[in-house]
């Protein structure tokens, strides 16, 4: 019996599209395309996922890429891209379904920054959860196992009893290694809850 859903954050409950974020601040094609590529380059993204560099070393060495005139703009860009993060269509009210309808624990799994986690009470989605686990506290990302053991450890979840929602084909690999059962993410939250709907009842 299922009794708990563990969800992945970016591509599953929000869009985290860097060009789309770049356009929130610049109209210039070329610099929307450079800006997409340095300021969310997986080279600094990753190590702030994994809590080893902070936001000032990542705008600092971004800077170094960039013509000085793009400066003040990337750094605006880095601090509010958490504010430019649409809701994924249809997951919030699928995730409001799922624990009305079938009682389930509902949580976040997520590699994201230090910087998020402190503002994640901020982002509307993330309420609807019972717990979440940021990456960067841990110094551990996924597909590490050892985040799906913490998080399982840390909410009292027996892996055999949980879904776990990714849209990265490694993580749900692992995370079906460790025991948890998988679900590769589309970005269709009819089809997920389509899912559910033969798997929680």
């Amino acid at each position: 019996m299922i009794k708990n859903v563990i969800f992945d954050f970016g591509q599953v409950l929000v869009h985290f599209e860097p060009e789309y974020m770049v356009r929130q601040y610049v109209n210039d094609e070329e610099d929307i395309k450079l800006l997409s590529e340095i300021v969310f380059d997986r080279l600094y993204w990753d190590k702030l996922d994994l809590g080893t560099i902070t936001d000032e070393e990542t705008i600092r060495l971004v800077k170094e890429r960039i013509p000085k005139r793009l400066w003040d703009v990337a750094e605006k860009i880095h601090w509010n891209w958490i504010y430019n993060i649409p809701e994924v269509d249809g997951m919030k009210s699928l995730i409001k379904y799922i624990k009305e309808k079938y009682n389930v624990g509902v949580y976040v799994l997520s590699n994201i920054s230090k910087y998020f986690a402190e503002h994640s009470h901020e982002i509307e989605i993330l309420k609807e959860a019972d717990g979440c686990i940021f990456s960067a506290y841990l110094g551990i990302t996924k597909p590490d196992h050892r985040i799906f053991k913490h998080l399982c450890e840390k909410f009292q979840i027996n892996p055999s009893e949980a879904i776990f929602v990714d849209d990265n084909s490694n993580n749900i690999a692992s995370s079906i290694e460790f025991g948890l059962n998988g679900y590769l993410f589309d970005k269709d939250a009819e089809k997920l809850k389509a899912y559910f709907d033969e798997t929680l009842k």
